[in-house]
């Protein structure tokens, strides 16, 4: 086996009986959930299971699935996570901020969210200099990202988010030959660079936190030699899914079980079916059982060329929660309600998230009197962390119960 087939991790990417390696992660994950988490406990009361008759993924269906969308209401209700975490607050590393709003702890261990192995399957290796370009500021998404690269042992270049211009220039300077981030701020930055007779050293890219059109694919790839991969993760949950060099799906990360559930009854559905991504993490610090993540894909279970033997994810095939993600962050209606239900001169509104250019763009019509659109703008910016316009809309523009987000992309 070559450096560049070898897997970063064969007994996790590529076991000899898959069904055997998820039901043996299931049951300890479960086990040990039971013992450390006190949410858990309550959860498998209400399911009348006793965590030793949990012997493999099929007896998760007992379970009820916990959406993503009830987090801050239960981390609300008993905080700072809710009865989820396994271990006291004072043994982590750091906590976090997402929107919704979602406490998300990091442990004091290396690459806590697993994202070498994506990584890796992308093709970066040691001494690979990378563009980080996720959120260092609150949310994980940087340090997600940043912490698998120096597992990997590559140089990380902390861009964030933001300032094209800087990093173009930064990422020229030293030959950056990785990027990481979303798809559409890698475009961005091809362009910058391309405009100002910089040159281009990127040589792969690991997208996430947005969806990668094959349009914007070959763009990247055949017109800037970029070979892009995604990865597909949480901040809940690390890394989900990954792609190879086959680049047909996403393969299943190690650590995690995952089931594609019905979202009204959380059954499984058969392979090739789409439903609910619900994952079952092993995570001795965050312990996870069916928790569902509002993500729509559905299970590709024939072989694959590159020797992995774990199933795949189709790719991202819609939301089930309210929650829509615009440029790598999630936007929820909530946050919408909490600015403007308290605007005496804004009457109904609704978010909508649309694409221009392979590029999110959030659009806020509302209806009112006297409406100041910047200062709204402004509030909403403030609220999300993402730059937001403001349109006013003739009255009965809006249907009262109308959603107040909607995604048109």
């Amino acid at each position: 086996m070559t450096e560049e087939t070898r897997l970063w991790d064969e007994g996790a990417e590529a076991p000899s009986d898959w069904t055997e390696y998820q039901d043996a992660l299931v049951k300890r994950a479960v086990q040990y959930a039971s013992e450390c988490s006190k949410e858990m406990r309550h959860r498998l009361a209400d399911a009348g299971l006793n965590p030793e008759a949990v012997s493999g993924i099929g007896d998760l269906r007992n379970i009820k699935v916990l959406a993503k969308d009830d987090l801050p209401e239960l981390q609300a209700t008993d905080p700072p996570f809710g009865g989820l975490l396994a271990v006291d607050v004072g043994e982590l590393r750091r906590i976090y901020r997402s929107p919704g709003p979602i406490n998300d702890p990091e442990g004091r261990i290396s690459d806590f969210w697993r994202m070498a192995p994506a990584l890796w399957a992308a093709g970066f290796r040691p001494g690979d200099i990378v563009l980080n370009t996720l959120s260092y500021h609150l949310t994980p998404g940087g340090h997600m990202l940043d912490a698998g690269l120096r597992e990997v042992g590559c140089v990380v270049l902390p861009g964030g988010v933001g300032s094209s211009s800087t990093q173009a220039a930064f990422a020229a300077s030293v030959g950056a030959t990785g990027y990481v981030g979303t798809p559409q701020f890698l475009l961005t930055l091809c362009e910058k660079i391309e405009r100002e007779a910089l040159p281009v050293s990127f040589q792969k890219a690991l997208v996430t936190g947005a969806p990668l059109p094959q349009s914007l694919r070959r763009n990247l790839q055949g017109t800037y030699g970029i070979d892009v991969f995604q990865v597909y993760g949480t901040a809940d949950a690390g890394a989900l899914g990954f792609e190879c060099k086959a680049k047909r799906g996403w393969h299943i990360a190690p650590g995690v079980a995952i089931e594609i559930v019905d979202p009204g009854t959380g059954e499984p559905v058969i392979p090739g079916e789409s439903g609910e991504v619900v994952v079952t993490s092993s995570n001795n610090i965050y312990p996870l059982v069916r928790f569902g993540t509002g993500d729509l894909s559905s299970m590709v279970m024939d072989d694959c060329t590159c020797g992995r033997t774990t199933p795949r994810l189709k790719g991202f095939l819609g939301r089930v929660g309210e929650g829509v993600k615009v440029r790598g962050m999630f936007v929820h209606p909530r946050q919408l309600a909490a600015v403007l239900d308290t605007e005496p001169s804004v009457h109904r509104y609704q978010g909508v998230v649309t694409s221009k250019d392979h590029r999110d763009v959030l659009t806020v019509m509302v209806e009112g009197n006297e409406l100041e659109g910047p200062a709204l703008a402004l509030l909403i910016e403030e609220a999300t962390n993402l730059r937001v316009a403001i349109t006013s809309v003739p009255p009965g523009t809006l249907e009262d119960g109308a959603k107040l987000l909607v995604d048109a992309r």
